[in-house]
């Protein structure tokens, strides 16, 4: 598909024009490289035909990528009320494809806006998300008690390390309960860096994009709620042996014996399916 022409002048003038300095306490950080944020819409896709929901657009770098490179429509969620007029200079520009939402994500009903809406089709969610709720958001869409869930796929920036999380295989340094849930219900893929010289102010830190999309059916059947409180158990005291760790859960030896596990294991070699079987035994022994 062509691309669609972005009528906008550069973010740098766009951002000048409207007083938009960075919020820390937001963990706001700008991309200002159109062709970087044009980047990031292509890995979202496909795009046509797609109703996409994109959190944190700030001054709509990402916003006019979506747009630009094909997106039916975009659902842009900001609480940055100083970001709107910026905002709606996009929508002018692409007339009836930019739907504005101030509102906090966090605290956001996604499936109801949506059905208020008329969207239908499970939506794209793509974001350069704020760095201090990028887990949280994440763990909110990983946490629907309905599956599948209204999204058919996740394409995300978040810290480098907090990325390496969610990929890390069991065994590694970086495996934990983000892995553990991330895993249980999805595939997951960094797909590229993005320097700190892209954003404005500079982060600290090296980010990733990556691409989450949900599985059909859990690779292994465990509650939710059951699954946190092991994966929490075990990972709190991440250094020590299972029977250990898990004696916050009652009799851990019982519950290890129960789902077939060495109580000498440490948690970090455990699989998600093992996990999923810890969860199962906690439930079984209540």
């Amino acid at each position: 598909m062509p691309e669609i022409p972005d009528p906008l002048p550069p973010l740098s003038r766009v951002i000048a024009a409207h007083g938009l300095a960075a919020k820390k306490s937001l963990g706001q950080n700008f991309l200002l490289d159109l062709n970087l944020t044009r980047k990031i819409a292509r890995a979202a896709g496909p795009l046509e035909n797609t109703v996409i929901y994109e959190v944190g657009p700030g001054p709509g770098g990402l916003t006019r990528g979506l747009l630009a490179e094909g997106a039916a429509a975009v659902i842009a969620v900001e609480r940055d009320a100083r970001c709107l007029p910026a905002l709606e200079e996009i929508a002018a520009a692409f007339p009836k494809k930019l739907d504005i939402v101030s509102a906090d994500a966090m605290a956001l009903d996604e499936t109801a806006l949506l059905r208020e809406r008329h969207v239908e089709e499970p939506v794209r969610i793509a974001a350069n998300l704020p760095y201090n709720v990028g887990t949280a958001l994440l763990i909110k869409w990983l946490s629907a008690e309905s599956w599948p869930p209204f999204w058919q796929s996740l394409t995300l920036m978040f810290q480098r390390e907090v990325a390496d999380r969610i990929v890390a295989p069991p065994g590694s340094e970086h495996y934990g309960r983000l892995s553990v849930l991330v895993q249980w219900r999805t595939r997951a893929k960094i797909l590229f860096d993005v320097s700190p010289r892209a954003f404005t102010p500079p982060p600290k830190v090296t980010s990733s994009i990556v691409r989450i999309e949900p599985l059909a059916e859990p690779v292994a059947p465990a509650r939710l709620a059951d699954l946190e409180r092991v994966t929490a158990a075990a990972f709190g005291q991440r250094r020590k042996m299972l029977r250990q760790s898990l004696k916050s859960l009652g009799n851990a030896e019982a519950l290890l014996m129960t789902a077939n596990i060495d109580p000498t294991e440490r948690p970090e070699r455990l699989s998600v399916s093992q996990f999923a079987a810890l969860a199962r035994a906690l439930r079984e022994l209540r």
